[in-house]
């Protein structure tokens, strides 16, 4: 995270884009014999430099992030690196609830979660469905029992 960016944590320009994008180029390369990757802490709410080691012999490697298939720069510059793109698409109201769930179960005061809600979540999920690129599929997310199941075709 950028320095004095921690109240904003989350939103697009509090990410080393361009550390990840060189992370892609070497994992793409496979010349090394592997590479150290980070990994987002939810319990400390930070990303945990060099916590996890992907070998050369992993074939697939899964990248997950709101942010990934924004059209601005320097997001714009990640999507050439992606074989296969999908989008989770989650109504707000859907996406809301969800959010509030897991703001309560580390049981912060019901102020805090409206305010991480209203001044960062909710504004990054906009940001999200409005600016970014068509993703190569589309997962219709807003079933909450079971979003994993509930998928669409490839989108048009």
């Amino acid at each position: 995270m950028l320095l004095g960016q921690f109240g904003r944590q989350g939103a697009p320009d509090t990410f080393d884009v361009l550390g990840l994008r060189h992370m892609l180029i070497r994992l793409r390369d496979n010349v090394e014999d592997a590479v150290v990757v980070p990994v987002f802490d939810r319990d400390l709410e930070i990303a945990r430099a060099g916590a996890r080691l992907i070998p050369a012999s992993v074939d697939i490697v899964v990248v997950e992030g709101n942010y990934l298939l924004l059209r601005e720069p320097p997001w714009d510059s990640l999507r050439p690196h992606f074989d296969l793109t999908v989008m989770v698409d989650v109504p707000e109201q859907v996406l809301r609830q969800r959010l509030t769930s897991r703001w309560q179960s580390y049981a912060l005061p019901p102020e805090e979660i409206a305010r991480k809600l209203e001044e960062v979540d909710l504004p990054n999920g906009r940001l999200v469905r409005n600016e970014s690129t068509e993703a190569d599929y589309r997962i219709d997310g807003g079933i909450w029992a079971s979003p994993a199941v509930a998928t669409s075709g490839k989108s048009p």
